[in-house]
């Protein structure tokens, strides 16, 4: 019950307390981790160019906000887009790599592309997850700390936004209730779902923007998703 209680007496977004700035830093990580893990025939740079580039803009962003993402100046907002966009880009790039190496029915080393196709699928997850997280209603500072009025329209509709009026168990955790906003867990559960359904499922797209990124990260998902598993049955016999 007490969980009930607090829910009823307004989300901690109410306090302005902001976001936990460890999530986006642990994916941001996990991200160039796997990057750095791919074939050198995937990478059209140096292994630790992009890396390093991208861990360059992230110590800036950790700088302005360490603990909880509260503040938001023009400059931030440009480092946060850019790293996501740096992220998201040499991934895609990977992947059209990819593509072209596993329909090359002379490659030898198939194993080792299917381990890096997992690992692109898995970057790719990570990518549009936190490209949500950045773009929807002004990003992560702006959902907590400016008023509801203020925010920009909404990129995606969560559930919680719509459950005002059903069972009270319920709707003491929707949006209008306890002020409840997404966080990145949240918009990586898009992502997930967007590359295992190919399609959203509770979370529905609003925005242009939102339906075409979702639109890029389905077919990503699904070419690599096809093509693996080609390549596979392929090796298997």
């Amino acid at each position: 019950m007490k969980s009930r209680v607090e829910a009823r007496t307004r989300h901690p977004r109410h306090e302005r307390r902001g976001e936990a700035r460890l999530p986006g830093v642990v994916a941001t990580l996990i991200a160039v981790i796997l990057y750095v893990g791919l074939p050198q025939q995937l990478l059209l740079t140096p292994r630790y160019v992009l890396p390093a580039l991208e861990l360059l803009l992230l110590v800036p962003l950790i700088a302005i906000n360490p603990k909880r993402l509260t503040r938001q100046t023009t400059a931030f907002r440009f480092l946060s887009l850019t790293l996501v966009l740096l992220i998201a880009a040499s991934n895609l790039t990977a992947l059209g790599i990819l593509i072209r190496e596993l329909v090359h029915a002379d490659v030898k080393d198939s194993r080792s592309l299917l381990v890096a196709a997992l690992q692109v699928w898995l970057t790719n997850i990570i990518a549009f997850g936190l490209a949500y997280w950045e773009l929807d209603r002004g990003g992560p500072v702006a959902r907590t700390q400016a008023s509801r009025e203020d925010l920009p329209l909404a990129d995606f509709r969560f559930s919680q936004d719509e459950n005002d009026d059903v069972v009270e168990e319920v709707a003491d955790g929707a949006s209008g209730t306890s002020d409840w906003v997404p966080t990145l867990v949240d918009y990586l559960y898009i992502s997930v779902t967007n590359s295992t359904a190919f399609s959203p499922t509770d979370t529905m797209p609003l925005s242009t923007r939102a339906k075409l990124l979702m639109s890029v990260q389905s077919v990503a998902a699904l070419l690599t998703s096809l093509l693996v598993i080609a390549r596979a049955v392929s090796v298997l016999h």
